[in-house]
């Protein structure tokens, strides 16, 4: 091999190795180029998956944005707010406002005893029984049951002023009232099951839909808040309370409501003046 190829073998060596090097360094330049924007779009993804997860965790759930709902006011109801539930005939004179908690186990109780009277004496127009339900049990007692199931009290007063009746029967009935501990008022299922005992309940897609919609849900917490109103006003805490003309309706020991049909049949006469 001659000088001057042997010259011109090594320049040419020369020259492939500086091309493949300046090849490795674009691409390595690339390389990192790429692992920057990666980590950047990382970083913006996290950032941007913090955010996201932090105003999901600040965004108001179950009850709490029941708050900002509209209003809806059942059918049969009165009042700016629909939380007037009057039933009875009109020409009764006197009223009777009944304070009740549908988890409260001394309702049931009341309802159960002494229920049937109060509506024989509804019935013959003794008075009308305006209701205001309650839901401080959900407050004592975790769980949603009480606002659950004066929710669905809604959508039964909605149907009728007598499917309300009746539902609300039911709900403090033995049978289906549950221990104050046990919150299975807040089953959308097992209050539709009891509905299904009421014969203008049993079935009624518009009212199934409304309790699992929670269509009167906000309509339960006003309702709730204007107990909360009159037991400040009247000075009285629980339930079940009976007023007439602003004056608790008590048995013998004038202090409680009435819980045997005597001493509500002492106490109603005396509220009655006769």
């Amino acid at each position: 091999m001659s000088k001057r190829n042997s010259a011109a073998s090594k320049t040419a060596a020369r020259e492939r190795l500086r091309i493949e090097r300046e090849r490795e360094a674009k691409r390595a330049k690339t390389k990192r180029q790429i692992i920057v924007a990666l980590s950047v779009v990382g970083v913006l993804a996290a950032a941007g998956g913090i955010g996201y997860a932090v105003v999901q965790a600040n965004k108001p759930s179950g009850w709490d944005a029941v708050k900002k709902q509209k209003l809806v006011k059942p059918a049969n109801s009165t009042g700016a707010d629909g939380t007037t539930v009057v039933v009875g005939k009109s020409t009764a004179k006197k009223t009777l406002v009944m304070y009740e908690d549908p988890r409260c186990p001394v309702c049931a109780q009341f309802e159960q005893t002494v229920g049937p009277t109060v509506k024989q004496d509804l019935d013959a127009g003794k008075f009308k029984i305006q209701y205001v339900g309650a839901t401080f049990i959900d407050n004592n007692i975790p769980g949603e049951g009480s606002k659950s199931a004066l929710s669905a009290l809604g959508a039964a007063l909605n149907v009728s002023p007598e499917a309300f009746l009746e539902y609300k029967t039911a709900l403090y009935s033995a049978k289906y009232h549950p221990d104050e501990q046990d919150d299975k008022f807040n089953s959308d299922d097992y209050l539709i099951k009891v509905a299904d005992t009421v014969s203008a309940l049993k079935g009624n897609a518009a009212f199934q839909n409304a309790v699992k919609k929670g269509t009167y849900d906000k309509w339960a917490l006003v309702m709730s808040s204007k107990f909360d109103t009159d037991a400040k006003k009247y000075g009285f805490q629980g339930t079940p309370t009976l007023l007439m003309d602003g004056k608790a309706v008590t048995g013998s020991d004038g202090k409680s409501a009435p819980m045997s049909v005597a001493d509500f049949n002492t106490g109603i006469q005396k509220a009655l003046g006769s």
